[in-house]
């Protein structure tokens, strides 16, 4: 049963961890990286289509993102839909490729960047900790049922404490991290 309860919550620190670097792979720094476009849908034969399913996307530079379309009449709605997102980039179209020139950030969007990043990481520690009082709640409840003894329960309860410091910290690293990309220049 504890065995059961401490994987769970391993499991769900693990699946906030992956959410977080999605995230921060969102936020960008600078510097072209494919995902920047990962929540960009396009409206393609009136279906949002996700945009890296439209089309593929390579960094030939290191401030460029090249969008390959593999059909080019949706060349026009990947336009669209880059210009309708909150990328703030604007999209340089050639005819057949569409080239995005990540602009270098300024200090104050470098701090700003980094404020957002700090707000992230700190959501991202609420859930970690949400999911720690579900565990608590899980074992508790165990216990009251007879499934374990109060000695196991405060076992139990150091193990799930110990293994929720560990992911805190490697969110406050992946936080860290994420801040001394944005703030090098």
């Amino acid at each position: 049963m504890a065995n059961a309860i401490i994987e769970k919550a391993k499991e769900r620190f693990e699946q906030s961890h992956q959410s977080l670097g999605r995230e921060f792979a969102s936020i960008r720094a600078g510097r072209a990286n494919a995902a920047l476009l990962d929540r960009i849908e396009v409206e393609y034969y009136g279906v949002l289509t996700p945009l890296n399913q439209l089309a593929s996307i390579s960094v030939p530079e290191a401030r460029v993102l090249l969008i390959s379309p593999f059909d080019k009449s949706s060349l026009k709605d990947i336009e669209h839909a880059i210009n309708a997102s909150d990328l703030g980039i604007n999209p340089a179209n050639d005819g057949s490729v569409i080239r995005l020139v990540i602009p270098a950030l300024t200090e104050e969007t470098r701090r700003d960047l980094a404020k957002e990043v700090k707000k992230v990481g700190e959501s991202a520690k609420v859930a970690i900790r949400n999911i720690r009082r579900d565990a608590m709640d899980e074992a508790k409840k165990a216990e009251k049922a007879k499934e374990m003894t109060e000695d196991e329960l405060k076992s139990l309860e150091k193990d799930i404490q110990k293994i929720t410091d560990e992911a805190v910290k490697h969110i406050d690293d992946m936080t860290t991290n994420k801040e001394k990309e944005l703030l090098d220049v």
